[in-house]
């Protein structure tokens, strides 16, 4: 029963990871860059449920809720001001840029909440399930984001196939100047994008706090990176990819820390990563992009 419970609990810090994933995958599908500011918005989404919580003693839900608002603003606030004069700027540029808005956030974040941890109430009041006459216990938190990450990756992939922004999204992905042409407005869908994944963010803050309750300005740092990682590892610019790379991940960390060492895990999980991109460098699905010369 212990393997399962471990597997239970990778398939859960996978899922989270895959929601971050999202806010990566379909920005560099679309606007062709990183945003490595998106663990700090995960922080700031975080704080905002936090505070609606404890301070305002706002159900879960609604400060859930309010969270989403703030993070998507803000995400869009990030692209208008930092991103967007940047559009045919290089990739050096952009990625200098985005590490400054990053350490900008976590700056604010200190500024205002200052460096000590704050212990983050669970969003999720349910205990969760018993299963085996007790021996295998599933708590409601990784039930709760299992479950919220399918029901996003359903939504999310409706949403790009069957919505005229999510074609709009598919078709700037493919090819932005010929969906110019097409009278499409890039601007507007990349800001769309920015505004989709940092409401997932908040969604993911939440419920990465949930179950490991501490809260600092630097909790979205590790595990930014580690989604940006699963979205590389799925194949960056691919949703399912996302999902993939996440669940994959939460796995291999969760057993690593278990079976090998809880401080090599992080080692074990960039190792994995390697030796995928080393087999396949286009990540698990993605797909290998001919340029013509």
């Amino acid at each position: 029963m212990g393997f399962l419970t471990y597997l239970i609990n990778g398939l859960s810090l996978g899922s989270v990871y895959a929601i971050i994933a999202l806010g990566y995958t379909m920005v560099y599908g679309i606007a062709k860059m990183l945003n490595f500011a998106h663990g700090d918005v995960i922080m700031i989404g975080a704080y905002v449920t936090f505070i609606g919580m404890s301070s305002s003693g706002i159900p879960a839900v609604p400060a859930i809720v309010i969270s989403i608002i703030v993070c998507t603003a803000l995400g869009m606030l990030i692209e208008k001001v930092a991103y967007s004069p940047l559009r045919k700027a290089t990739n050096l540029a952009v990625l200098i840029t985005a590490i400054g808005v990053s350490y900008f956030l976590q700056n604010i974040a200190l500024l205002l909440f200052g460096s000590n941890p704050v212990s983050f109430t669970s969003v999720v009041k349910w205990q969760g399930l018993s299963l085996a006459g007790g021996q295998l216990k599933i708590t409601g938190n990784a039930i709760v984001t299992i479950i919220s990450c399918l029901i996003i990756m359903v939504c999310l992939m409706w949403f790009v196939k069957h919505t005229k922004p999510g074609q709009a999204m598919r078709a700037v992905s493919e090819d932005r100047d010929a969906a110019t042409l097409m009278g499409i407005n890039v601007n507007a869908t990349i800001s769309l994008t920015f505004a989709i994944g940092s409401g997932l963010a908040a969604v993911a803050g939440a419920l990465l706090c949930s179950s490991y309750p501490s809260l600092t300005p630097y909790t979205g740092s590790m595990p930014g990176i580690k989604a940006f990682t699963a979205a590389v590892f799925g194949g960056i610019g691919s949703i399912p990819g996302a999902l993939l790379g996440g669940l994959l991940l939460g796995i291999i960390e969760i057993l690593a820390k278990a079976y090998i060492s809880s401080q090599l895990a992080d080692a074990i999980v960039f190792a994995v990563l390697i030796i995928v991109l080393l087999v396949k460098p286009t990540g698990i699905l993605g797909k290998q992009i001919k340029e013509k010369v």
